[in-house]
């Protein structure tokens, strides 16, 4: 247990060392949904060593939308700009929480981003 207790400690250490980062990046605000309450750090790929672009400053009810298997669809219209970021973490995250609200609008505006092709096959199958 001192193993995974000690791992993910460092881990958050890694996460808040870059949080001024993100924050600047974002101009603090949410970068999903422009909001600004509750600002934190967000892992999009929580497996890989953390790094800018896997990571993103994301509102309160933003990241309880990336947790959430299902979605309130009109709080996901708010999110739909984030699909055109330059990040992976903003943009392929937004989309992987569009893709399951299996709305037309959200597939259709996944189909047009920017995001990488595999990612967009993946999350349309």
């Amino acid at each position: 247990m001192a193993k995974g207790y000690q791992a993910n400690r460092d881990r958050q250490e890694q996460l808040n060392s870059l949080g001024k980062t993100l924050g600047k990046r974002a101009t603090f605000r949410c970068e999903w949904c422009d909001g600004t309450d509750d600002l934190r750090v967000w892992d999009y790929r929580p497996d890989a060593e953390p790094a800018e672009d896997t990571l993103a400053l994301l509102c309160g009810p933003c990241r309880d939308l990336a947790g959430r298997k299902n979605c309130d669809v009109n709080r996901l219209r708010s999110i739909r700009n984030a699909l055109w970021s330059d990040i992976p973490a903003v943009a392929e995250g937004a989309a992987r929480v569009l893709a399951r609200c299996r709305e037309p609008w959200a597939r259709e505006a996944i189909e047009e981003s920017l995001i990488d092709e595999r990612v967009k096959r993946e999350l349309l199958r």
